[in-house]
């Protein structure tokens, strides 16, 4: 700054919080020093409308605010995003703004080697996440529904997405298991799997997986629910296992199935899809498509560049 400048506009009753600064901030001078000296944490999560609301409802900047709702309307950059707000004081000189025009531009497009990493997630997840959190999406517009603030956020990240290293689904990753497979990329620096497949188990009594891409019925096989000895245990112990793949047509099925997957896999990772989830369902979901999706998934493990996860979803109802 060319001199020291006093905040010399309205403060804010309500402050706006600055997540990625953990910084709560008050006025229209605090939110330009800290996007001026953190450029390099700024992204897109700053162009959501709550900025837009503080700025007009605390700070009666309504121009501004207005400006900056427009640029989010018609997918601006992030870099006009922020140098409309710094040249909205007297906080700057010409001559830095233009430096500061100088200095995002070539964070943008040369000069720096690094990658992406890009988080995804399906839509219900996205939207249970934020129900469950009772927040409201930062780029929903006011009275709008969750689903419009996610998908203006999928559109402002789309080409960031497509420009991605690394793109990791999270849908069904615990927090243990995002941890592993960023550790697997970053710290390993082990080979990266674009696709993550997830080999669940299910009841159809129950209902089907809602995000299962490819079901696969099992009630064909002998039942071991009507076995007495057998009815009271689950797939995940030898002697179901057994009297499930003591059957031909079991070995069968598998056989058939690994080798439909062998030729699927390569075909969906050159398409380039990030999330696969393969059902395998009986009627209540404890013996026979446990048995199978154990099965299957020792087929898989460790044949291919891709995640594999197992689960069974029922097995405890």
């Amino acid at each position: 700054m060319g001199s020291l400048i006093l905040c010399h506009r309205t403060k804010a009753v309500q402050p706006y919080e600055l997540v990625r600064l953990h910084k709560r901030i008050y006025t229209i001078e605090e939110l330009c020093y800290y996007l001026c000296n953190h450029l390099y944490l700024v992204d897109y999560t700053i162009m959501n409308e709550q900025l837009c609301a503080w700025l007009e409802e605390e700070l009666h900047l309504r121009e501004l605010a207005e400006t900056l709702r427009r640029s989010m309307k018609r997918h601006g950059s992030l870099e006009q995003f922020v140098l409309t707000i710094l040249k909205s004081t007297r906080l700057y000189t010409a001559a830095e703004i233009t430096r500061l025009e100088s200095i995002l531009d070539k964070l943008r497009e040369k000069g720096f080697v690094y990658e992406i990493l890009f988080l995804d997630a399906g839509e219900r997840v996205l939207l249970k996440r934020y129900k469950e959190t009772r927040r409201r999406h930062p780029l929903s517009l006011s009275g709008e529904r969750i689903e419009g603030g996610i998908q203006r956020e999928r559109e402002i990240l789309r080409k960031i997405r497509e420009k991605a290293d690394y793109v990791i689904d999270t849908s069904n990753l615990l927090t243990r298991e995002l941890k592993e497979e960023l550790d697997r990329i970053f710290i390993r620096n082990e080979e990266y799997n674009s696709l993550m497949i997830n080999v669940v188990s299910f009841g159809f009594k129950h209902g089907i997986p809602a995000d299962a891409d490819l079901v696969f019925d099992v009630r064909f096989l002998p039942n071991p629910f009507y076995i007495e000895e057998l009815k009271q245990h689950t797939g995940n112990e030898k002697e179901v296992q057994d009297f499930v793949m003591g059957h031909p047509e079991s070995h069968e099925f598998l056989d058939k199935l690994a080798d439909m997957l062998t030729f699927l896999i390569p075909n969906y990772i050159k398409e380039g899809k990030y999330q696969l989830v393969i059902g395998i369902g009986c009627t209540g979901g404890k013996h026979r498509s446990v048995t199978l999706a154990n099965m299957l998934y020792g087929r898989l493990k460790d044949k291919g560049s891709y995640g594999l996860k197992l689960s069974h979803r029922d097995i405890g109802i």
